[in-house]
């Protein structure tokens, strides 16, 4: 299955809106889109995960060097709406705090 990615932005505000699987097949298209808008300035971005069915251990490696990146610009970063299975693999690596 394929990654779909909405781009939402306002002003320092970027909503990325995610359907479909992150894997080491998608991993790669969410790394370049993500880290554009970690990497602005002081930008609040927010990731929602609700119709992301299917990640591994690639997409937790996607989302830690954008939130490394986004400390580094003094931005932040966001994952809301995650489903049951792809919370669990935050959880289990203790990624979710």
């Amino acid at each position: 299955m394929n990654l779909h990615i909405d781009t939402i932005k306002e002003n320092k505000r970027t909503v990325l809106k995610l359907a479909g699987e992150i894997d080491a097949h998608t991993a790669p298209e969410l790394n370049t889109e993500l880290l554009q808008f970690v990497s602005e300035e002081n930008n609040d971005v927010i990731v929602d995960l609700e119709k992301v069915n299917y990640m591994d251990s690639t997409g937790l490696g996607v989302f830690i060097s954008a939130l490394k990146k986004s400390r580094e610009k003094n931005s932040s970063l966001k994952l809301i709406n995650l489903q049951e299975n792809v919370y669990r693999l935050f959880n289990i690596t203790g990624l979710d705090e």
